[in-house]
């Protein structure tokens, strides 16, 4: 089963202004496509965009209900470049997929129980 390492990032808000591209959805289009080559020149493979609900403060007690476009890359584990810092769920992958050893019993003898053979001096 192969493993992967996940990178998730906020979808672009605003176009990204290009030579020759002129009208916003180009300029949106080019910023997602910025967004996605950069990341698929370090090995990562887009996965897929979510829409997740997030909580934010409305005013000084109220909360409001907003979505947060996501993009979602992965690539497999194997490819992860000795000079890239793991993060805390890349330490979690490698603490859980190393081999464990089997350990060895020793059995130690029982404690043996002798009766009290001191005589209390009268």
């Amino acid at each position: 089963m192969a493993k992967f390492e996940y990178k998730v990032v906020p979808a672009p808000t605003r176009g990204l202004k290009a030579k020759g591209v002129k009208s916003s959805q180009g300029r949106f289009a080019n910023a997602l496509e910025t967004v996605m080559n950069d990341l698929a020149a370090d090995d990562w493979e887009y996965l897929r965009t979510d829409s997740l609900p997030a909580e934010e403060r409305e005013g000084l007690m109220g909360k409001t209900t907003i979505f947060q476009n996501m993009l979602v890359f992965r690539r497999p584990a194997e490819t992860i470049a000795k000079d890239d810092t793991p993060t805390a769920e890349t330490r979690v992958i490698e603490v859980l997929e190393a081999p464990q050893e089997p350990k060895q019993i020793t059995q130690q003898p029982a404690p043996v129980a002798r009766p009290d053979t001191s005589v209390a001096a009268e």
